[in-house]
Order: structure tokens, then sequence, then C-alpha cells
């Protein structure tokens, strides 16, 4: 078989194919799990939304790759149209269009909502379709500009996920963050990885700088 060493030499006998075999080992859900899902927007998970500042934003294309996207504004930022639909703005980004492009080839997104210093999420399932409505835009305008487009998300399926992740991980704990100086270097990164003549990590820096001070919006 082609591929990495590591691939080669795997015992795929001990690979989980089906998911009855999932099953006997992980077991079932219990009837709150099973039960805690509902297919809108209650006035529970728009309180949740609206203290919301940051959600991923989970999409795949038609192959079925897959993409996971952060948005963040003011907490509120989501804007809900009615119990079954949100929008969310799409502020000025580097114009790779992963997600947008994704959502014209697969509807099918997925969205956590976060609120820091709280472990439970807020997932939310659905179709997703972009719009260009200057109407429903200007409801999300920030300092008098209003989103080019807008990524509106019908809501099938709306439930709270545990906080296990977040204390293991101790996420929202100050202490356990690593010191700036010990922080990877994005600009570093992406010299890089990108490789192009002239960007060196000094001037991606620069670059990285003047964007997130001039433009957010």
């Amino acid at each position: 078989m082609k591929g990495w060493p590591f691939l080669n030499a795997i015992d795929r006998n001990q690979f989980i194919n089906t998911e009855a075999d999932l099953r006997a080992l992980i077991g079932f859900p219990g009837g709150l799990v099973l039960h805690k899902v509902i297919s809108e927007i209650d006035p529970n998970c728009r309180d949740f939304i609206s203290k919301s500042p940051f959600v991923l934003l989970s999409t795949a294309d038609s192959e079925g790759k897959c993409d996971v996207s952060p948005r963040g504004d003011d907490p509120g930022f989501v804007y809900i149209i009615d119990h079954k639909h949100l929008v969310i703005p799409e502020r000025p980004g580097n114009k790779r269009m992963d997600s947008l492009r994704n959502i014209l080839a697969n509807p099918h997104i997925g969205l956590q909502f976060l609120i820091p210093g709280l472990g439970e999420t807020l997932r939310i399932n659905g179709r997703a379709y972009i719009t260009k409505e200057e109407a429903l835009l200007k409801k999300m305008a920030v300092k008098d500009r209003n989103p080019l487009i807008g990524i509106i998300v019908e809501v099938e399926e709306c439930y709270m996920h545990c906080a296990k992740a977040f204390l293991r991980s101790q996420l929202w704990t100050p202490e356990t963050w690593l010191s700036k100086e010990d922080l990877p270097s994005p600009a570093k990164i992406i010299s890089e990885h990108a490789n192009v003549d002239g960007a060196t990590p000094e001037v991606i820096a620069a670059r990285l700088a003047d964007g997130y001070k001039n433009r957010l919006y």
C-alpha cells in the first residue's frame, strides 16, 4: 500500500468501520442527551446567541472536504431573523472565501457559539444561504459600514454541548496560558509556509498589524 511508513505499518484490523462496533466500545447516549435537541431558536438559544461574541463555522465542499472558520464581533453580532433563521455578517477578510465557496457547493453548515468564561457551548446545524439584501445587512452595520454579504442559516438542530473539553484544556483559565514570549509567531509561520520573495516575518507582522488596526470593517 502506498503512503507514509506509519500507514503501511498500521494494523488495519484495529480500525472501527461500523457504528455497531463503535457502539460496542463507546455505548449509547442517555435519554437526556437524546432529547436535548430542538429544531428552532427558542428564547434560551436567542439569549445565548445575544451574549456570544464568537462562533465557529463548519462547512464542506461538494466532495465532503471540510473546513472550520471563526467569526467574531461584539456580543450579539449574529442577527436572529426569526425562530428558524439567523444571519452571520461577513466582515472583510483575506478573500479566500473557503466557507462561502463551500456553501455555494454544499449548503450544510454547523455552528458552535462560545461565550468567554462559559464551558458549555451552543451548537446549531442547518442549511446556509448567501445574501446581499441591503435591508437585512444594514441591521448588522458597524461604523456605518454594512457587510457586503451575510450567511443566512436555516436552523434544523439546536443543542447545548457540555463543558468537558474546556475543563480538560483549561481554556478559560488565564493561569495556564503561555506567556507572550512563548506563543508561536503567526508572522513566522505564514512567512515560512508561503515562501514568497520579500514576505519576511517582519513584513508580514507589519501587514497583520495594519489590517487589524485599519481593516476590521
